[in-house]
């Protein structure tokens, strides 16, 4: 099934030095650009992460020093690769958790503007994890009925998730969903805003999770001892915790959210 697309889709992958959101660097992207019009056109780029790379990391992906030391630093490039994001709806595979919080990173670290949470994200293993609870590997094989090759190349794994989306709404589309909990949803319908809303864990205000809505949409944290505590409520009581927060290492995205919610109640 094609995709129902009233602007383009960017589907993406990286590969990095690690998982820590702060720390870890971008080493290889790929994103492949899916246009109304179905017409798609391929991006993919070696960066030059400015540190070694793990061999526990190379043993997953394979990319060595060698390999990138006359790749771009990712600041190099980074006004383009917000410039070919600009105006898509995001999708990946764990991309809400991963992804494009460490592309967040990256962006904001080279000082480059842009808000990723204004595109709808669409993450392809949430969708598969509410019906299947598998690997990218086991969804590819499962929902396209092919080994996927290649895997934890940038491109084949951008690639794998695209078919697998598709294939997932091709297998769907006349079936109620029913998340862990028992809760049945309408049918996923080829629409990307049904899809983001649908792919979404929780209803996050940053993009690693640690500020997240309430029930009454309210900005609580979702960690530490004042995990579920209002935002506004901590900053009143504990002011010192906002200090604290913004010379550890937190996200940057996130210290962003929490100095918005600061200027916020300081305006009341």
């Amino acid at each position: 099934m094609d995709l129902n697309l009233q602007k383009p889709i960017v589907f993406l992958d990286l590969e990095t030095t690690g998982v820590d959101l702060v720390n870890d660097r971008i080493i290889e992207f790929s994103f492949i650009k899916i246009h109304p019009n179905q017409k798609e056109e391929v991006w993919t780029q070696r960066i030059n992460p400015g540190m070694t790379i793990p061999e526990s990391s190379i043993a997953i992906h394979g990319i060595t020093d060698e390999d990138v030391a006359n790749e771009p630093f990712f600041k190099d490039i980074a006004k383009k690769v917000a410039a070919y994001l600009e105006g898509c709806d995001l999708a990946g595979y764990n991309s809400n958790k991963f992804d494009i919080p460490l592309l967040a990173e990256e962006l904001a670290r080279a000082e480059v503007d842009i808000d990723l949470k204004k595109n709808r994200l669409i993450d392809v293993q949430t969708i598969f994890h509410k019906m299947e609870q598998r690997t990218l590997e086991a969804a590819y094989k499962f929902y396209c009925e092919k080994d996927l090759t290649n895997a934890h190349s940038a491109e084949a794994d951008t690639r794998a998730t695209y078919e697998v989306l598709k294939a997932q709404l091709d297998r769907y589309k006349e079936v109620d969903f029913k998340d862990k909990n028992g809760t049945v949803s309408q049918p996923v319908v080829n629409d990307m805003s049904a899809l983001s809303k649908f792919s979404q864990q929780n209803k996050n205000a940053d993009f690693a999770g640690r500020v997240v809505f309430n029930q009454d949409e309210v900005e609580v944290f979702n960690f530490g001892k004042y995990k579920n505590v209002p935002v506004e409520e901590v900053f009143e009581k504990d002011p010192g915790y906002y200090s604290w927060i913004l010379n550890s290492d937190f996200p940057s995205y996130t210290k962003r959210v929490l100095t918005a919610i600061k200027l916020r109640k300081m305006m009341k």
